[in-house]
């Protein structure tokens, strides 16, 4: 088995003060990267490090909202004045403002799409600017999302953001390719405070948290849910030289699944002599390009 060895590497993970992104900084740190832990609680941020140094690793904090440029390149300036260079950018911190279309608000929708969708960009352009005058390539690891996959019920906000940092990776694995910098996006399931809120997964997240218990087959092979821990592992090889030759790519996560995610594509074409009018399309369709549409949301857990 390949061993995936991160010493010398310098990592930033946002959003790492807890959940997904502790678990990702505390991975990282363990395969022997230094760690720039990134949250907007100060008392998060701080607890971050001391796990990750009392566990032996090395880890400093910087505590900013991300999404502006600003933020972006204190992150990074942090990264270089403790550890003199920067390897892998993670960017996990997140938002949530879930609400049907017709009751959400501008707030509600810019809010998300300015941690998630902006602050992906900002903080990976500034990685890159870094990544690329250090001349030794680089890793970019970034937190996609089912339902950017497949869209979700309640979050037009959420699964834009994330259906644009997938097209952004896609993007970004062309652009980078010269300079050695790999882009691929993460697609966690995971139990986190989003997760534990839907019905059939809340006892058993309840069950762990409380008494230890052990998260069931059903769960992790049949659902691919698993816990924070389970994901982490797919970010550290991303960070890795293991993952060399993977770019551009959304990988699916959680519990015992391992997947790869399939990019858009044409599906079913037909062909008109003169082009395509209305009344053409109406009498085509449901024999033609129409006759299996395509499915859309994340579907239901079968527990």
């Amino acid at each position: 088995m390949t061993h995936v060895d991160l010493s010398g590497k310098v990592a930033v993970v946002t959003g790492s003060g807890r959940g997904l992104g502790l678990a990702y900084a505390r991975s990282l740190a363990a395969a022997g990267a230094s760690v720039v832990i990134n949250d907007v609680d100060a008392e998060a941020a701080a607890e971050a490090v001391r796990l990750i140094t009392a566990d032996g690793g090395q880890a400093v904090a910087e505590v900013v909202p991300v999404g502006s440029t600003e933020a972006a390149e204190a992150l990074v300036a942090r990264a270089v004045d403790a550890y003199g260079r920067l390897d892998v950018m993670v960017t996990n911190a997140g938002v949530l403002r879930d609400r049907v279309l017709w009751k959400m608000t501008d707030e509600d929708f810019d809010t998300v799409v300015e941690v998630h969708l902006r602050g992906t960009f900002t903080c990976v352009r500034a990685a890159v600017e870094r990544m690329r005058a250090q001349g030794e390539g680089g890793r970019i690891v970034v937190a996609g999302s089912p339902a950017g996959q497949r869209g979700n019920f309640g979050q037009t906000n959420y699964a834009a953001a994330k259906a644009g940092i997938a097209a952004m990776v896609r993007t970004w694995g062309m652009e980078l390719a010269k300079a050695g910098i790999t882009a691929n996006a993460v697609i966690p399931v995971a139990a986190t405070a989003m997760t534990k809120t839907i019905p059939v997964f809340a006892p058993h997240v309840e069950a762990l948290e409380r008494d230890g218990v052990a998260f069931p087959d059903s769960l992790r092979k049949g659902e691919g849910f698993g816990t924070p821990e389970d994901v982490a592992g797919l970010v550290t090889f991303l960070a890795s030289d293991a993952s060399a030759g993977v770019t551009g790519q959304c990988v699916g996560i959680g519990g015992d699944k391992l997947s790869l995610w399939s990019h858009p594509q044409e599906v079913s074409v037909a062909y008109a002599d003169g082009g395509w009018s209305a009344e053409a399309i109406a009498a085509a369709w449901p024999v033609t390009v129409g006759r299996t549409p395509e499915t859309f949301g994340i579907p239901a857990p079968q527990l």
